[in-house]
């Protein structure tokens, strides 16, 4: 339950329209809601700024659909990020305001309307291949009310792509830079920049890229200052963070 949703209930009990024992039922569900299999926590916006987020994979579409009932429920934004295509019709049928962007494999229903934040999230990828997981970031900020601009392919391969947006890269706040292979584009783009620099190392690459593990590696040694790291594939994990960062003044 977030504050718009508590307000709402406190209207309708000065209206009339809502008795004062049910208006106290809403409330006494406000830790969270024991659906059985899951605990849906009802109250994470009014603790940490965002509701909760479905992670979809290892969940049935029923489960999940019964989980975003109880989020929308409560007048929250939904977001479900690793969601294959069968959950989104499950979810879809119901909401048919339910977005889903196939390549992050995201799932997104936008319930309120929140204030644009001030400062810009720039998401970099080294390559094309790196995008599905800058995708998710990509859904996760824009759901959370941030700024976003997209660099796609900018990788040190062909160093002239990235130098060429300079302005763009100037302009952000905070910077998501999403490789994989050897991971040296944190290295590069914190070497640039003034700003916090997150790093997401992907499991894009060949045999001895370990399925991810040497850029995070890379990316944990950088020798850049600014650059921190993120799981690998955690696009969602980064640009949670970057929406924080972009939140303070």
């Amino acid at each position: 339950m977030d504050d718009n949703t508590i307000k709402r209930l406190l209207t309708k009990v000065k209206k009339g329209n809502l008795t004062i024992e049910n208006a106290l039922q809403s409330f006494k569900e406000l830790p969270y809601k024991d659906l059985g299999f899951a605990k849906v926590d009802n109250h994470r916006t009014i603790r940490c700024g965002f509701p909760e987020v479905i992670f979809c994979e290892g969940k049935t579409p029923e489960q999940v659909l019964k989980i975003s009932e109880q989020i929308i429920k409560h007048g929250a934004d939904l977001l479900a990020t690793r969601a294959n295509e069968e959950i989104y019709k499950c979810v879809s049928q119901q909401y048919k305001n339910a977005r889903y962007n196939d390549k992050a494999r995201t799932i997104v229903i936008k319930n309120s309307r929140s204030k644009k934040k001030k400062g810009l999230i720039l998401i970099v990828t080294a390559g094309t291949s790196d995008i599905p997981v800058a995708e998710e970031a990509k859904e996760t900020a824009e759901i959370m009310g941030n700024n976003v601009k997209v660099l796609y392919d900018v990788g040190v391969a062909g160093i002239h792509r990235l130098l060429s947006k300079k302005e763009d890269i100037d302009a952000a706040k905070v910077l998501i830079v999403v490789a994989g292979m050897e991971g040296a584009l944190a290295s590069v783009v914190g070497g640039m920049v003034a700003r916090p620099v997150i790093g997401v190392p992907t499991s894009v690459g060949y045999g001895t890229s370990f399925g991810g593990v040497t850029p995070l590696l890379a990316m944990l040694n950088s020798c850049a200052a600014n650059v921190t790291v993120v799981n690998i594939d955690n696009g969602f994990g980064a640009a949670y963070v970057a929406s924080l960062i972009n939140s303070t003044k």
